[in-house]
């Protein structure tokens, strides 16, 4: 994936003077809450500019002068579109829709709308439509397309997929505020609408990474395509007028956005790690160490440890934490013989996704959570290194699936692999049970909290 272009770094001075507050509004003051930032500051639109419902990707991976060239031609459609009275940023329901310059990763976003019959909106998350605004009522002719379910779901996503349609119904009548209080980790979405809580940690499906219709199907060597790892929060214009205020993000540390994900182990996951020693493990057990609550690898030191109990369908919790250029695995299905990646069902790769930059190049079927050698994995999903990732791991039958971060980077059936990386056989790949492990390659790689819930 190429590196995403810091917005901040176009900000244009004219932007500052393309939104201007009438001078009664000049005095607006906007007091963001304890650990918020806020990203309207009631005067004028510095810090956002104009796109429309396009990949964000896309423009993402523009050269920087051409970007710039997109970015400040948008401003034109902006200034005709959009205003600021007493502190509010309305639109007339056309044009643009007003972009953050700042990409985000995982946040927490509060805002405020009002807006009128027969009107429609959205806010895009990631530059990914949208949390859904409807006029909910039935006069407001849309209730074929789920409007009479109310505000605040993830409307984009699959019919049936979690968070595609709000739990509860919670809009204001009109002429009165709404407000929204959105989380999102990775894919992982969570939406208050009017304090209800209306999306419930759903994965955010990704608009753009669609199969167009009538396209063959994908490849089993294509990786699947989640939202983008960061981007802008847009709001969208669509028919008619919309009132904005009090738009305020905390951004999310690392730690914080790992418990979140976890939450409590729900009943059935069983902890196969006392964070002491190796007590139930099995194998080269001195090719590692406990430190800190954590199995780490030594340097230098290779091999596969698992757990004494074999596992069916499963699926296993854990925190991983890399070096530069690190390299492990989660031997999945382990016979506890012979190497993971050919003799288990799999092995999961654990990699720096910047893997490259310090050791060379790999094939895309190398990468973080692939299938190693058979399935490719999304990149980009990690954290910094030095910091602490959250995975789970998801085996049912041939199928594994794999959430790093809040977002599903794999989702696939070994049965239908038919091609493997240097046209390598992989014996084990049909095994229907085996152990769960860690296959070591002689880097001090570090795993914490560790479960494993077993299913039917």
């Amino acid at each position: 994936m190429k590196k995403l272009i810091p917005l901040s770094l176009f900000l244009c001075p004219i932007l500052c003077l393309a939104l201007t507050a009438s001078a009664a509004d000049k005095g607006a003051v906007v007091k963001p809450p304890k650990g918020f930032t806020a990203l309207f500051n009631g005067k004028d639109l510095t810090g956002w500019w104009g796109a429309s419902t396009e990949d964000p990707r896309k423009w993402m991976a523009l050269p920087p002068e051409e970007f710039k060239k997109k970015h400040d031609a948008s401003l034109e459609d902006i200034a005709q579109h959009w205003r600021i009275e007493k502190g509010e940023l309305v639109n007339d329901g056309k044009g643009l829709y007003a972009t953050t310059e700042k990409n985000f990763r995982d946040y927490e976003l509060l805002i405020d709308y009002k807006t009128v019959a027969k009107a429609d909106s959205g806010i895009y998350l990631k530059g990914v439509p949208q949390v859904q605004i409807w006029d909910w009522t039935k006069e407001g002719g849309k209730w074929k397309s789920g409007a009479d379910k109310g505000s605040g779901g993830l409307w984009n996503n699959s019919p049936g997929a979690p968070g595609k349609d709000p739990r509860v119904r919670a809009d204001k009548p009109f002429g009165q505020w709404n407000h929204f209080r959105i989380i999102q980790c990775g894919s992982r979405t969570w939406v208050w609408f009017n304090s209800r809580l209306v999306v419930d940690g759903a994965i955010m499906e990704n608009y753009f990474g669609r199969p167009k219709p009538k396209a063959p199907p994908p490849a089993v060597t294509d990786p699947i395509a989640p939202i983008p790892p960061e981007g802008p929060i847009q709001l969208q214009t669509h028919g008619g007028e919309i009132r904005w205020r009090n738009i305020f993000l905390r951004e999310i540390p690392a730690a914080e956005a790992n418990k979140l994900l976890r939450g409590s182990d729900p009943k059935g996951f069983k902890s196969v790690f006392n964070g002491k020693d190796l007590k139930n493990w099995a194998g080269p057990l001195d090719c590692c160490e406990v430190k800190d609550r954590a199995i780490v690898w030594k340097d230098k030191k290779g091999g596969t440890i698992y757990t004494k109990e074999q596992y069916t369908n499963f699926v296993a919790r854990l925190e991983f934490k890399l070096p530069p250029g690190g390299n492990n695995g989660l031997a999945i299905r382990y016979s506890g013989q012979g190497g993971a990646a050919y003799d288990a069902m799999c092995e999961s790769q654990v990699l720096d996704d910047n893997y490259e930059k310090v050791r060379g190049k790999i094939d895309p079927r190398q990468a973080h959570g692939s299938a190693y050698a058979m399935v490719p994995a999304a990149r980009g999903y990690q954290r910094p290194i030095g910091e602490w990732n959250y995975q789970e791991t998801t085996v049912t039958g041939s199928t594994m699936k794999v959430e790093l971060n809040g977002t599903v980077i794999l989702n696939c059936d070994l049965s239908t692999v038919t091609e493997t990386m240097g046209n390598k056989p992989h014996p084990g790949k049909d095994r229907a049970s085996g152990h769960f492990g860690f296959a070591g390659h002689s880097d001090p790689v570090h795993f914490r909290n560790i479960s494993i819930k077993r299913l039917k």
